[in-house]
C-alpha cells in the first residue's frame, strides 16, 4: 500500500509530515479534529504547498521497501520512543521553575541533572541565546500529561 506524505503546519508555524492512506484519509482525520502538532499539540493543522513529484525520462522508480522492512523500522521507531520515554521519567520535573532551574545549573548554583519542566516560547529561546540547550518534547511522550 503506498502512503501519501504530506507536509503539514499548525498554527504556531511548527512543520511536520504527516502520513495518510489517501487524500481522503487525511480530510477526514482533519475534519474530525484527528490532526495533532507533536510539537504544541495545536489542532489547528493545516497541508501545506510541497514539491511536486517530477517524472524525468529514463528515471527508476524509487525501490519498495519490503514488508519485513516496514516491521523493523517500526521496532526501532517504538524502542526509539521507549528510550525517550524511560530518560523522561528518569528527568526531575522542576514544573513552571523550568527556565529558572536551567540556568541555576548552567551557572553552577545548582547541580547538573536532567530535568525537564515547562517554558514560554519566549523562555526557551532565551535560553537557547544563552548558550542553554533545551529541546520541546511532545506531549505525547510524557508520561505526567497523559495523566
Amino acid at each position: 500500500m503506498a502512503l501519501k506524505v504530506f507536509d503539514l503546519a499548525c498554527a504556531a508555524g511548527h512543520v511536520f509530515e504527516g502520513w495518510f492512506a489517501s487524500r481522503e484519509d487525511y480530510d477526514t482525520q482533519r475534519e474530525r479534529g484527528l490532526l495533532q502538532c507533536p510539537v504544541c499539540d495545536s489542532r489547528e493543522v493545516s497541508r501545506q504547498a510541497s514539491a511536486a513529484r517530477l517524472n524525468v525520462s529514463g528515471a527508476r522508480e524509487p525501490r519498495q521497501a519490503e514488508p519485513a522492512q516496514h516491521a523493523e523500522l517500526s521496532q526501532a521507531q517504538a524502542e526509539v520512543l521507549r528510550q525517550m520515554r524511560r530518560a523522561l521519567r528518569a528527568a526531575e520535573n522542576v514544573g513552571p521553575r523550568f527556565a529558572e532551574e536551567a540556568r541555576r545549573m548552567h551557572e553552577g548554583d545548582a547541580p547538573e541533572r536532567m530535568i525537564r519542566g515547562t517554558a514560554s516560547q519566549a523562555e526557551s529561546r532565551a535560553l537557547l541565546e544563552e548558550g542553554i540547550a533545551v529541546m520541546p518534547v511532545p506531549d505525547i511522550l510524557d508520561d505526567d500529561r497523559l495523566q
